[in-house]
Order: C-alpha cells, then sequence, then structure tokens
C-alpha cells in the first residue's frame, strides 16, 4: 500500500522545495511528476529554473499535464514520487477545449473523477508519493465565474486529498507545519 504525503500553501509559500527535500530525505530513488504546460514565454521560464533547480539531485522527471495516473503507474521503480502540482493539474484539466461547453457541476464531476484515479494509482504504488498544491481558497473570491469554479473544485480535490493522505504539512513563509 502506497503512502500519500500532501503539501498544500499558498502561492510561492515554499511547499515545492519543502517537498523536493522531503522525497530526497525520504527516498532512495526519486521521480518528478510535472503537471505544467509550457504556454507561453513566462512559463517556459518557470519551468526551466524548476528543471534547473532539480538537476543536482538525481530525479527522474515525467512531464503529465493529463491522464497523470499513467505517470504514477509508470514510477513503480522509484520508492519517492514527488507530484507537482495537483492544481496546475487541475487548471490543465478545466482548461481542455472539451470542457469548454460543459456545464460546471458536469466539470466539477469529470476533475473530481481524475483526481480520484490519481489517488487510487498512489495508494497503489509500493513506495510513497508526495503531493504538492495550492491552497487557493484562502484569498478573495474571484470576480469571474470560471475562476470561483476552480477555486471551488481545489478546495473540494483538496480535501479529498487531504482526507486520503497519511501526512499532510501546511507551508506558509517557507516554514512546515505538520497538521496531519
Amino acid at each position: 500500500m502506497g503512502k500519500i504525503i500532501l503539501v498544500t500553501g499558498g502561492a510561492r509559500s515554499g511547499k515545492s522545495s519543502f517537498a523536493e527535500t522531503y522525497v530526497q530525505k525520504h527516498g532512495k530513488k526519486t521521480a518528478y511528476i510535472a503537471t505544467a504546460q509550457i504556454l507561453d514565454e513566462e512559463m517556459k521560464q518557470r519551468v526551466l529554473l524548476h528543471r534547473k533547480h532539480r538537476e543536482t539531485a538525481d530525479w527522474h522527471t515525467l512531464e503529465a499535464p493529463f491522464d497523470a495516473e499513467l505517470a504514477i503507474d509508470d514510477c513503480s521503480a522509484y520508492d519517492a514520487v514527488l507530484f507537482d502540482c495537483l492544481t496546475v493539474y487541475m487548471s490543465n484539466l478545466i482548461c481542455m477545449p472539451q470542457m469548454e461547453k460543459k456545464k460546471a457541476a458536469q466539470r466539477q464531476k469529470i476533475i473530481f473523477g481524475a483526481i480520484e484515479k490519481l489517488i487510487c494509482a498512489a495508494k497503489k504504488h509500493a513506495g510513497f508519493i508526495v503531493f504538492v498544491t495550492n491552497e487557493v481558497g484562502s484569498g478573495i473570491v474571484p470576480e469571474n465565474a470560471l475562476a470561483r469554479q476552480y477555486r471551488d473544485i481545489a478546495g473540494f480535490c483538496n480535501q479529498y486529498a487531504a482526507e486520503k493522505a497519511d501526512e499532510v504539512y501546511f507551508v506558509v513563509s517557507g516554514i512546515p507545519v505538520k497538521i496531519k
């Protein structure tokens, strides 16, 4: 049975750095599942920065903006996997062209189903998987409907992931606090 660790926090809270350190400290053979898509120059620079940061460690990296449960399955040879991040993955899903015509409840059901698949794949993994996610519900109520829907979906999915996780850490200002 796989062990799930959830690391949450706000933007630039230090959650990814904490998660990387955690995986390197507790794992022998490490994999990194990246979910970001490079859709513009700014995102390209962010991804390059993340890759450079991981160069010093021996990471096996998989790109998985969609069907990420398959990437987890592909990591069976690794005892420690870092999944960065759930909220970017949810964003990829909600912004797929085929989601445009779906009603809010349909979108939520599809995305929640995708997160359930991830957690199920993680539970089958022999080692442990650290999921990074953003705590997006602590700010203001977004102005537009899609942003509000994203915030709500992320909140529900984060609650589900936290419920299924063996450990949960909240990172604020670079300081991790174990909350479960």
